[in-house]
């Protein structure tokens, strides 16, 4: 069977995500990757002629192609066509549970979808290294790829709060403190620290309803709280955490369990511009792809088993790599572990 994968959306996540499939194409064992853009702009041209130069095909949709066609660009496809010709589709736009809807459920020939961050319900929450093991193949035929914040509560707590499978948490608090918006980004800039609501009366803010629901999948039914702040700046998410467990433990031995984590990465810069330069001039086009960067100077723990700290989220890299890792284990049923070492180079031990 022909392995295409088709991705809708060419944005803060859907840009670097079809850039990283289609350098590494060989590697992971794909084909064919296309991708649609939905809106035929000027501005966007020149990375749309990159992404095809790179070996990407252009899908649009049949009553814009001669808008497309009058900006130089060549689509290949249609939009439909591409959809229909794809083993994975994953919809990196804002309107994945509408195109679930209005599109993709009726599709046969998909393997798999996925849609990206706040698209709700769906399909199953899937977080790289936290719930592999509840994919079902043959089942999961929809995939929910949780954002970047929940990313990173969810392999803090694994990491801080797990032993030998089981969860020692008693409970988890934590403060998103988000980015205004990506430095790709002219529009929604926040000029000052703006507060967010707590919309849900058990998890505060959706990260921790997106980061119980992760760990939903393996039938655990966890503490979690979360707020969440914006802040005027570029540079990259930074969360508070406050993990009080069931025993009692020692700072050093928590920075230990970090360490013996590989998806995390440790550091000793304590700004986020010094984080994001490392993965500027480091990272694959800028991305680390490691769930998490924490500086072991915060961390400490209060009245002998509240750990507390802080820690910076790679721009997207985490949400990246599960992409990545959904997609390849819908392609390849018999194993596909080995085809991930081709991007080790950007999961980071220490920034």
């Amino acid at each position: 069977m022909r392995k295409v994968v088709h991705v809708v959306g060419t944005g803060t996540i859907g840009e670097p995500l079809i850039g990283l499939l289609v350098d590494h194409r060989e590697a992971f064992g794909i084909d064919e990757v296309t991708f649609h853009k939905r809106t035929p702009n000027v501005e966007e041209r020149a990375k749309i002629a990159d992404l095809v130069r790179r070996g990407a095909a252009l899908a649009v949709d049949d009553e814009r192609r001669k808008d497309f066609v009058a900006l130089g660009l060549s689509p290949r496809l249609g939009g439909a066509e591409a959809l229909e010709r794809a083993t994975v589709v994953i919809d990196s736009s804002p309107a994945g549970n509408k195109n679930k809807e209005m599109l993709y459920a009726a599709l046969e020939g998909p393997l798999g979808f996925m849609a990206q961050g706040s698209e709700y319900g769906f399909g199953k929450m899937y977080a790289r290294g936290i719930n592999d093991e509840a994919l079902v193949r043959g089942e999961d035929r929809f995939l929910h790829v949780v954002s970047c914040n929940t990313h990173n509560i969810s392999v803090l707590v694994k990491a801080i709060a797990f032993a030998g499978g089981a969860s020692h948490l008693a409970d988890g608090r934590f403060v998103c403190m988000r980015r205004a918006n990506d430095i790709s980004q002219d529009g929604s800039f926040a000029p000052s620290p703006t507060v967010g609501k707590h919309d849900d009366s058990r998890f505060g803010t959706h990260h921790a309803r997106d980061a119980h629901g992760v760990f939903a999948t393996l039938g655990l039914d966890l503490p979690l709280w979360s707020s969440a702040i914006v802040l005027n700046t570029q540079y990259m998410h930074v969360l508070h955490f406050s993990l009080t467990l069931d025993h009692e433990v020692t700072a050093e031995e928590v920075v230990g369990r970090l360490e013996a984590n590989t998806r995390v990465a440790l550091t000793r810069k304590r700004s986020a511009n010094r984080v994001f330069s490392f993965g500027r001039d480091h990272g694959y086009f800028g991305r680390i792809l490691s769930q998490t960067v924490v500086p072991v100077q915060t961390i400490a723990v209060r009245e002998g088993r509240t750990v507390v700290g802080f820690c910076f989220t790679p721009q997207d890299g985490n949400a990246l790599l599960s992409s990545v890792a959904a997609t390849l284990w819908y392609l390849h049923p018999e194993g596909f572990e080995d085809r991930m070492d081709v991007l080790r180079p950007y999961l980071f031990r220490e920034v």
